[in-house]
């Protein structure tokens, strides 16, 4: 089952990040989702994807690159959730009966969600997942759907990985602008004001899991579940993983030679 709590949080943006400008014009030159021929003469041209790392490892930073070069869309599961419900759909509304009735949300809903998401004209060139599947049973699962979806199969497993002590420093240095998602960090991109928003000069908060502990625990359970999952792939000839631990314009021409033989 997915294990995201409800409510879900509030997307972090980093400061100056820049939004998808070009969204607009790429629906307009895109196929019609509800054109069968269109679908079927592209689905072995998609370029879908699954990109993997604990927190921390850069792929808020990645993701947007991937999409905007090969004009994808970008699936976070925790995102997918949350707009879902907040949108009322029949999926949404599932998830959020059994969130609040404290239960997890079921793997069918969840690839429910994404099945919603994959059908728009967003999503016509391919996608970007992030955050799921989380097990084997969710890996099968999502094949099938695809399958049934007529929409590609999965092209490529990216995992981005950072040793556990680097992501350490990483993420319990960040620090959150609530109100806006606004993200900084103390060392690697302070604030101009210790403590406070650049913005509205409101204060700045840690996240009450951004600790050492906390993070060491969930990197334990990142890696023991994560495993089987990628071995999955692996065993397809799809699994790749990048050195996340370089520059970020290392990272990026990494993945975009992986993406290139696909």
């Amino acid at each position: 089952n997915f294990t995201t709590p409800y409510p879900l949080p509030v997307p972090r943006r980093a400061v100056g990040e820049q939004q998808d400008g070009n969204a607009e014009e790429h629906r307009n030159h895109r196929p019609a989702w509800g054109d069968q021929a269109a679908i079927d003469g592209t689905a072995q041209d998609k370029k879908n994807l699954i990109l993997v790392g604990p927190p921390g490892c850069g792929k808020g930073t990645q993701a947007p690159i991937i999409k905007e070069k090969y004009n994808l869309c970008h699936l976070a599961t925790g995102d997918l959730l949350r707009n879902a419900v907040a949108e009322g759909t029949d999926m949404g509304k599932k998830a959020k009966a059994v969130m609040e009735s404290g239960g997890l949300v079921s793997d069918e809903i969840v690839i429910g969600i994404i099945k919603d998401n994959i059908g728009s004209p967003e999503c016509s060139k391919g996608f970007i997942l992030d955050g799921f599947p989380r097990t084997v049973p969710q890996a099968e699962k999502l094949d099938e759907m695809l399958v049934s979806q007529s929409v590609g199969k999965i092209n490529n497993v990216i995992e981005i990985k950072v040793p556990d002590q680097i992501l350490v420093e990483r993420i319990c240095g960040r620090l959150i602008h609530m109100a806006s998602g606004r993200s900084y960090h103390e060392k690697f991109a302070p604030p101009k004001v210790p403590g406070v928003d650049d913005i509205t000069g409101e204060p700045l908060t840690k996240r009450k899991d951004d600790n050492e502990e906390a993070l060491k625990k969930r990197l334990v359970s990142f890696h023991a579940q994560t495993k089987p999952v990628v071995d999955y792939y692996a065993k397809q000839g799809l699994y790749s993983t990048v050195d996340g631990n370089l520059p970020s314009t290392t990272v990026k021409a990494t993945i975009a030679a992986i993406l290139a033989k696909s």
